[in-house]
């Protein structure tokens, strides 16, 4: 029999097809492809461009970027990003809750019970086991599906910035103990093992290596003199205690607790990438210790602010500025009003949409109400149709002008 398969796209053209396994879900068929395909090979040295990863509680992962320079120097490229879960956590929690009440009624269940399949309590016990594993079935789903979208992040960040290689904490030297019961079940809950497995394997596919080091100090030291830092609890809240907001009392830097620790872990990592160790059985890459001399010389130096192109220094007085803005109608520039001894309306008392209207003969006039002027009857010298404050009314010169007109001299029998 001959069954066509329609490969998805992220398999790559150049790929070995393997034999498929063929499974029944559902009503259908479905066929486990598997294959093979060659990637970059990625070395644990000579890397100037890394990815500091760093393990948080709320944030759950804390990445940024750094470089190495030809003359020693490692500078941090922007501040970093941070991958947010607390949703994803807290359904983690809530399941994990339900799952130890379901395991402990079970327990109650299984002792009441003593083995006797003839107990009444028997079908109480197996639906109780049922569902312990269908709960158990939603953590592992959930734990896969955060990992699977954990790591996709950071080996996207490390390819968007063109990072070699990817430094995380070493999992082994964090422990747990000694912070309470709360703490040490948030951190027992974690997803990172398989993150970090995840990570090397999406990585590889990109030729970028992912080497552990060690934890110790990465958020205790300040990750540009390696002085002690204190811890408070937010940047508005300076003298509250807290562990959130990192400052330092040598140089005066302050940030983010994390954002300090992925840049002492990549920067660890590229200091001793010269002592880079890979493990013959599983093929992880490794940084053991940290030696003093090169620790030394593992710090951030900033970067150096750019001068600005236009000088902004002050030269006088800030000008004052009114709180309220001018109304709209004064922000409407003023209509070129046609030229003439009539002038220019003031700005913002005619409309910029609209066809303005004729203007009197004379700016020096009063108004007067007339009749509407036509062919026929008399029209008052000086008067414009349109002028005054109506399309019907009209305007005549003032009595000034008219004196000035030469008076008619009187005939014969004139009364003047």
């Amino acid at each position: 029999m001959a069954c066509l398969l329609r490969l998805p796209p992220t398999i790559p053209a150049g790929a070995v097809l393997h034999l498929p396994t063929l499974r029944p879900q559902q009503g259908r068929v479905r066929a486990d492809v598997a294959y093979t395909h060659p990637v970059p090979r990625s070395t644990g040295g000579g890397h100037t461009i890394a990815l500091g990863v760093d393990w948080g509680l709320n944030t759950l992962l804390s990445a940024g970027v750094v470089r190495l320079h030809g003359d020693g120097r490692i500078t941090a490229r922007g501040a970093g990003g941070m991958f947010r879960a607390a949703g994803v956590l807290a359904k983690q929690h809530r399941l994990r809750r339900l799952s130890e009440r379901l395991h402990c009624k079970a327990d109650h269940y299984r002792s009441l019970i003593a083995g006797n399949e003839q107990h009444p309590l028997a079908a109480r016990h197996a639906v109780l086991r049922e569902e312990c594993d269908r709960v158990g079935a939603r953590r592992s789903s959930l734990n896969d599906a955060l990992a699977r979208a954990a790591s996709r992040w950071a080996v996207d960040q490390a390819i968007a910035a063109g990072a070699s290689v990817i430094y995380v904490e070493d999992l082994r030297s964090m422990e747990a103990g000694g912070m309470g019961r709360t703490m040490n079940t948030r951190l027992s809950q974690q997803v990172r093992g398989q993150i970090v497995d995840r990570l090397r394997h999406m990585a590889g596919e990109s030729g970028i290596a992912v080497v552990t080091v060690p934890a110790r100090d990465t958020s205790r030291h300040c990750p540009r003199c390696l002085t002690p830092l204190r811890h408070r609890a937010a940047p508005d809240r300076l003298t509250a205690p807290g562990w959130k907001w990192a400052i330092c009392p040598a140089c005066s830097w302050q940030g983010d607790r994390d954002q300090g620790a992925w840049q002492r872990i990549a920067s660890r990592g590229l200091t001793h990438q010269g002592r880079t160790i890979t493990s013959r059985a599983s093929g992880t890459m490794a940084i053991r210790a940290v030696v003093d001399t090169l620790e030394a010389g593992a710090t951030i130096t900033p970067a150096a602010r750019r001068p600005s192109r236009l000088d902004r220094s002050k030269t006088g007085a800030t000008r004052r500025r009114t709180t309220r803005p001018a109304p709209r109608r004064r922000r409407t520039p003023s209509p070129a009003g046609p030229p003439g001894p009539a002038g220019q309306r003031p700005e913002g008392h005619a409309h910029t949409d609209r066809k303005p209207l004729p203007r009197a003969a004379h700016r020096h006039q009063d108004v007067t109400t007339i009749s509407t002027p036509t062919a026929r009857r008399h029209r008052p010298r000086g008067a414009a149709l349109g002028a005054g404050f109506h399309l019907h009314a009209h305007a005549t010169p003032p009595w000034w002008e008219l004196a000035r007109e030469p008076d008619t001299p009187s005939g014969p029998g004139s009364f003047c």
